[in-house]
């Protein structure tokens, strides 16, 4: 069965980019647009890994990633942020919260799918 990829992040192209490289490599892709979508999407989805954008409406990548990992029910699945927000920061502090990685953006895709495939141990 093929590993379930939600991408949240409020720019279309962006989301259409990354899931046509996903799904090129075999994985199911959802989608979501902004941080309500995105907690609804993951309980709902239950994705096997997150690429999760910081700043998006409704509250932003950080608070999603915050809200996320206060469930019991999506806790445990893994977070890449994926931004334009290049600052050591902002880096520092999405690492120290626990995410998996911090691509920024513009980014290389097959660098985003090895990442991808490392985290998911394939």
């Amino acid at each position: 069965m093929a590993k379930k990829i939600l991408i949240v992040d409020d720019e279309p192209k962006i989301i259409q980019l990354l899931s046509t490289r996903l799904k090129a490599r075999g994985y199911d892709v959802i989608a979501a647009y902004d941080t309500v979508q995105a907690v609804k999407m993951a309980h709902d989805g239950k994705p096997d890994l997150i690429i999760l954008d910081i700043r998006m409406p409704a509250g932003g990548g950080m608070a999603a990633f915050n809200n996320l990992k206060m469930s019991a029910n999506t806790m445990n699945i893994p977070i890449i942020f994926l931004t334009a927000d290049q600052s050591d920061e902002t880096k520092k502090k999405a690492l120290e919260m626990g995410a998996e990685d911090f691509i920024t953006k513009p980014f290389d895709g097959e660098l985003l799918v090895k990442k991808v495939k490392d985290i998911l141990k394939e």
